[in-house]
């Protein structure tokens, strides 16, 4: 009697692994990974806005690296850097979402403008309520390459850029074919969100925190979006598949 009582809490504990790693189910390997990246990035959001609110060591590393970059400043790097903030502002990254908003309604992938939709302008609204909720103080120089008044932490620059270019990567990952141009794709994304994180550092107008801590809640966010929506389809394709 105790052997076969003994082996039914196993077999339970493998199904439910096999399910949570299955690729065909509707709660399967997505979810589970898109759960582990929220949590992940959740939780490393939580530890550097704790930092930033009890002024741990990472706030005199914020100070120390905005010194660094106003004092080794040259003409031509600001200029550089001045075009990249202006082509990854709010007002550049509502534009190509639009756009690309266009187009998935034209292509008729309702699914993708869903995810799109409730990414980037929800997104962007809950950065707003962060900074408010934090209110922390831009950097501040006697000659200051940008002068603003909003709040800094987390970067809005740089939660937009995540949130669009994760959209855009996922969009184009979920339509290769290699694994190689996956890994393009991905680092392509990456590479502009740090771009625009290093041209918001350099220019003075955020702290290393601000940005490292958007960047994680856009994945956050993302993550949430793309798992919640995939969910949905996987559920409606059931569904649909079981009324045939």
């Amino acid at each position: 009697m105790d052997a076969p009582s003994r082996a039914r809490p196993d077999g339970a504990l493998r199904r439910f692994l096999r399910a949570r790693l299955s690729r065909e189910g509707v709660l399967g390997l997505q979810l589970t990974l898109g759960a582990l990246v929220l949590v992940a990035a959740a939780w490393a959001f939580g530890g550097i806005a704790e930092d930033v609110v009890h002024s741990d060591p990472i706030v005199a590393l914020d100070a120390n690296l905005a010194t660094w970059l106003h004092a080794h400043g040259t003409p031509a790097m600001t200029r550089a850097m001045r075009v990249i903030s202006w082509l990854n502002g709010i007002a550049a990254v509502s534009v190509l979402g639009a756009l690309f908003a266009l187009f998935l309604a034209w292509r008729r992938q309702r699914d993708w403008l869903l995810v799109l939709v409730l990414c980037l302008p929800a997104g962007m609204l809950l950065n707003s309520v962060l900074k408010l909720a934090f209110a922390r103080v831009r950097p501040h120089f006697d000659d200051p390459l940008v002068v603003l008044s909003t709040w800094s932490f987390p970067s809005g620059h740089v939660a937009g850029a995540t949130l669009f270019y994760g959209v855009l990567a996922c969009y184009l990952v979920a339509r290769s074919r290699g694994r190689g141009e996956r890994i393009a794709i991905v680092a392509a994304a990456g590479l502009m969100i740090a771009l625009v994180a290093a041209s918001r550092m350099y220019l003075g107008a955020h702290w290393f925190s601000d940005v490292l801590a958007a960047f994680l809640e856009g994945i956050a966010w993302l993550a949430l979006c793309v798992t919640g929506v995939g969910v949905h389809v996987r559920r409606r394709s059931a569904r649909e598949g079981s009324r045939a």
